[in-house]
């Protein structure tokens, strides 16, 4: 039997993006046959008590309120960041420094200056790193993304992508806090842009190269809202709403579109390309299925078809059941941890990186300052992994 390396993890924070962490590092060895596996060895938060019930749920062997502790300690070997982004850069360069493996949550950090150190950090340190755009590790989305690569849709013309939500429409909702700091500037660095629209221009990068320049309008619908630190009535100061047009460096066209004030929608994301030969869509509420149409089908019965990515030919799913039975969303982080484990034994680099989460962190900057100014920015990103 193969001999199987243990990689200790240590876990900065607790809440959403944490459980979907802890479930992928269980899962990916089960799953998957990778030549290392992930220990859940210490959970770090600064509330004691609610992390010593989340380290007991999911399996942690120890918890630490200090993560300068945790970067520090020599028994840990990848340090995971699950912590609102005015954190992210802080605690990366802390742990690159210190010889640990990194990984964030997205976006890389609150702006491309802090972006700009973390990648420096770990490039200084030769410490594997990796951000956590999950979507790319979608079956289907990883699927469009080989197809897209055959040349099979020859020129592309158009990408379209769209991210709605609607949680943030009453005014009594307050900004900061432990589940409400995304509504803070100070904590979030953006509001829809880094949040959302960055899932889609990760995305959209990764399939249809750098975005060269933006032209956008942004909006913030509610501008008062209650500081849940402290109690007062502060300016808000995210974007409730974004739209941006840009170009892609392969001269195609992009339209891109976020709010979090869509009624009825709470986490409708989808993308479409379109080329010369063939068009791509994808939808997140139907995430198992990639949506085709290929205009040299001549038959009477041309039309967009709809793939049920679940053979076992396709990507990642013959790890997984039987054709026809559908993996759901926790699967992408799990795909995220494979990818990264066995780059670890191939030495080869697998994105996003920090470098490549970089790319998507200079178009958001472009494009919060384009909705600022009201004129065209060029983002100065470059191809991705």
């Amino acid at each position: 039997m193969k001999q199987k390396k243990k990689l200790n993890v240590a876990m900065i924070g607790y809440g959403f993006m944490g459980k979907t962490h802890s479930d992928a590092f269980t899962l990916a060895p089960k799953m998957f046959d990778t030549d290392y596996i992930p220990v859940l060895h210490t959970l770090s938060a600064r509330n004691r008590e609610k992390a010593e019930a989340f380290a007991e749920r999911w399996g942690y062997h120890a918890v630490e309120t200090d993560w300068r502790k945790v970067v520090a300690s020599p028994e840990i070997d990848v340090v995971d960041i699950c912590v609102p982004n005015n954190m992210h850069a802080e605690i990366a360069i802390a742990a690159a420094e210190a010889g640990k493996m990194v990984l964030t949550e997205k976006p890389l950090a609150m702006n491309v200056a802090e972006g700009e150190r973390m990648v420096a950090a770990v490039k200084k340190a030769g410490v594997p790193n990796m951000t956590w755009y999950n979507y790319r590790r979608i079956p289907a989305v990883t699927l469009a993304k080989q197809i897209i690569d055959s040349g099979k849709l020859g020129k592309i013309f158009h990408l379209r992508a769209q991210f709605l939500q609607d949680w943030t429409i009453s005014s009594d909702l307050p900004q900061g806090g432990p589940g409400t700091w995304r509504l803070d500037v100070g904590a979030a660095g953006s509001g829809v842009t880094g949040d959302l629209l960055a899932h889609c221009i990760d995305t959209a990068m990764w399939w249809n190269g750098p975005i060269t320049k933006v032209c956008a309008r942004t909006e913030t619908f509610i501008k008062e809202r209650t500081h849940v630190e402290s109690g007062k009535t502060q300016p808000v100061g995210i974007d409730d709403a974004c739209v941006f047009l840009c170009d892609f460096e392969n001269g195609s066209l992009g339209n891109f579109e976020s709010t979090r004030y869509a009624r009825g929608h709470k986490a409708k994301y989808f993308i479409e390309i379109n080329g010369e030969h063939a068009s791509i869509a994808w939808d997140l509420h139907d995430l198992h299925r990639l949506a085709y149409f290929d205009h040299a089908d001549e038959s009477i019965v041309r039309g967009w078809r709809s793939i049920h990515v679940t053979d076992g030919d396709q990507p990642y799913m013959g790890n997984w059941w039987v054709p026809g039975l559908s993996v759901g969303y926790e699967t992408s982080f799990t795909h995220q941890v494979v990818d990264f484990l066995q780059s670890l034994t191939s030495g080869k680099v697998v994105g996003p990186t920090f470098e490549d989460a970089l790319q998507t962190q200079r178009v958001c900057e472009a494009v919060l300052a384009s909705g600022r100014d009201r004129a065209w920015k060029d983002t100065n990103a470059k191809a991705m992994i």
